[in-house]
């Protein structure tokens, strides 16, 4: 009795997987794999209603006796298919008999025929269907690394249990059983599926894959030996027409004669002269060695006249009179006249010709004009390194005897902090596909920067701080600290004094509430060997300020050898990119437009390029980009300064 199919179904839950025998339509048996649960879930149904009816039946008699009885009764409607393994008849017109296996609440089924005898009882030969569930059982276990099975564990190695099951299912013995159950684990399911039949081979001592390819060759060769040897005859009206066929397509071809067939062997090898001897030309008349010019007919007219017998000659045109002229170069510092060389004038000799390059290509770059003789008088002392003091106070104009510029003045009291600086730093990140928003994230820092240690003595820095505009925050981190939470976004700030900004607090966006400072769009069109790419993008109009110094990067497939571009854009051929700098984005306006084109090494037809483009921007301003702000706690009490906040671009790119 043949396996027709096997299955895995969990006690709750949908089937894992089935495999069938070719011939055995699959959706009988689903119907079969339908029929085992249905039975099953009745068989519970009524052991489940049989419990329930012996707990609430009231007790007549104090003897033994009936609760023995009822006892029996109780478990004589118990679930008979919640045993270890069994076999069950299931279907109404088509029957069919399932052989089953339970490991850890996953049914394993086998699914055969019900075979009639010929006295109309039910044979039990199912030994053959048994043997072949207690393979699979084998193989479940071995896959989930122990009788641990559970439905996740099978859909991690679900690929080489279904091709497992797939040869259990067509007969496997135990050699090749093994074979498989110790490389279910290994790194190739082809070396599970196809060496499963030479290990058998080796284990009964038959012949090896060696032998077998051996007896081939050999019947190969004999074979090419036997078609080499026949031949075969055409009938004498396939080679006339064939003949004709050959004479209407090939021109005809003359025999030569026996006098040409002389003329064109080689002749016979000379004996070997020497290369320092004379020619024998030298012993002919002069009328054959001067054969070989041609003569006019008429001597005396090209005696008479030179152009008649130089008409032959081929002589280069001399350039105009305009080309030869001088031309004359006011830069400043470069003033003079620059070439000027006259090839037609015979009379001027070759150290006048070039006289101008004697004079520094005509004047202006002579070095007596911008080397002078005076010396200047170097400051005494160690080279300008007096100026700078050993402390990093600033040397006044009093020391050094010079003013100082109103800028240096400004940014020392800027140095000069009174209060701490906080400020926000925001990164985006985004993906666009064609003109379609893939992905986007983004993540904002709020940055602290105290008062430097020398000036606070080691005092702590503690103030409080409040958060605005926090609707489109997703989630939010703080540094536990220095930073904790009051409540209603109000945080206090306690912490030592440093040099380098802290990082206080961190904060992501809602997707959907992410603004985008830029939309951009790549389209790609790849002719056979021709690729244009054009950048399309376009600003935010509701941007705080507008974007300025936005840098435009086009990765690129291969090393261009032609390129145009519009506008121009800066080549690096290592890196292979393409980079556009575009000095100002208008908030309102329409879009731009990068355009590019180039040949490519694979044609259209052989498959697309890959090409994406990025973009690198930064902003400074008042205002953020996500609307937070930091504000006091106390309106009119600043215990801290807002300095300007940053967004900036990080993964900003379209494909």
């Amino acid at each position: 009795m043949a396996c027709l199919a096997l299955s895995l179904q969990p006690a709750n839950g949908p089937d894992i997987l089935l495999q069938t025998r070719e011939w055995f339509p699959p959706a009988r048996a689903l119907a079969a794999l339908s029929s085992f649960r249905l039975t099953r879930l009745a068989f519970a149904a009524a052991s489940a209603a049989s419990s329930s009816s012996s707990s609430q039946k009231p007790s007549v008699s104090a003897s033994p006796i009936p609760t023995l009885i009822d006892d029996l009764d109780s478990a004589l409607g118990d679930d008979p298919l919640a045993s270890s393994s069994g076999q069950v008849v299931v279907g109404v017109e088509s029957k069919y008999r399932v052989v089953y296996r339970l490991v850890n609440g996953i049914y394993v089924l086998g699914i055969t025929t019900v075979d009639l005898a010929s006295d109309g009882g039910r044979t039990n030969n199912v030994f053959e269907c048994i043997n072949t569930v207690n393979q699979a059982v084998n193989v479940v276990v071995a896959a989930c690394r122990g009788v641990d099975v559970t439905p996740e564990k099978l859909h991690r190695k679900y690929p080489e249990i279904y091709l497992a099951l797939d040869i259990v299912l067509r007969g496997v013995g135990s050699v090749r059983l093994a074979a498989i159950l110790s490389s279910i684990h290994g790194e190739s399911i082809a070396k599970m599926v196809h060496t499963g039949i030479d290990s058998e081979n080796r284990i009964r001592g038959a012949d090896t894959w060696s032998g077998a390819a051996e007896a081939l060759s050999a019947e190969r060769r004999t074979n090419l030996e036997a078609f080499s040897a026949a031949s075969f005859e055409l009938p004498p009206e396939t080679l006339s027409a064939g003949d004709e066929v050959s004479a209407a397509i090939a021109p005809v071809v003359q025999p030569m004669g026996e006098e040409q067939q002389k003329e064109l062997l080689p002749e016979e090898a000379a004996e070997e002269k020497d290369p320092f001897a004379a020619s024998d030309k030298i012993n002919k008349p002069e009328e054959a060695l001067v054969g070989g010019f041609k003569k006019t007919p008429n001597s005396a007219i090209t005696a008479s006249d030179p152009a008649a017998a130089l008409s032959g000659l081929e002589v280069m045109a001399l350039p105009p009179a305009e080309a030869t002229k001088s031309t004359f170069i006011g830069v400043e510092g470069f003033e003079g006249e620059y070439g000027g060389i006259e090839f037609s004038n015979e009379e001027v000799s070759l150290s006048e010709a070039f006289e101008g390059f004697d004079n520094a290509f005509g004047g202006g770059l002579d070095a007596s004009e911008f080397v002078t003789t005076k010396k200047t008088e170097k400051p005494q002392g160690l080279g300008g390194l007096e100026l700078l003091a050993t402390s990093q106070a600033p040397v006044s104009s009093q020391a050094t005897g010079a003013a100082i510029p109103l800028e240096n003045l400004l940014l020392e009291k800027k140095m000069e902090m009174s209060v701490p600086e906080m400020n926000i730093v925001e990164e985006i990140n985004a993906e666009f596909r064609d003109s379609l928003l893939a992905r986007v994230g983004f993540k904002g820092t709020v940055f602290l920067r105290t008062l430097p240690p020398k000036q606070t003595s080691g005092k702590e820095t503690e103030f409080s701080f409040r958060l605005e505009g926090t609707s489109r925050i997703k989630r939010a981190v703080m540094m536990s600290s220095c930073v904790s939470s009051l409540g209603n976004g109000m945080f206090h700030v306690r912490t030592l004094s440093q040099e380098k900004p802290i990082p206080i607090l961190k904060f992501s966006l809602l997707p959907r509430l992410t603004p985008l400072p830029l939309r951009l769009r790549l389209i790609k069109r790849h002719n056979g060997t021709l690729l244009s790419v054009m950048i399309q993008y376009t600003s935010n109009p509701e941007l705080p300020a507008p974007l300025s110094n936005v840098k435009f990067i086009l990765k690129l497939p291969v090393d261009p050898t032609l390129l145009k571009v519009t506008p121009k854009a800066v080549l690096n051929r290592s890196e292979k990119e393409l980079t556009w700098h575009i000095p100002d984005i208008p908030l309102k306006g329409p879009a731009g437009r990068l355009r590019a084109r180039m040949p490519v090494d694979r044609d259209s037809s052989q498959g697309e390029v890959e090409v994406y483009a990025f973009v690198m921007f930064s902003a400074q301003g008042s205002l953020t980009l996500s609307e937070v702000c930091l504000r006091p706690v106390s309106d009119g009490i600043a215990q801290f300064n807002e300095v300007s906040h940053t967004y900036e671009s990080g993964t900003y790119l379209c494909n």
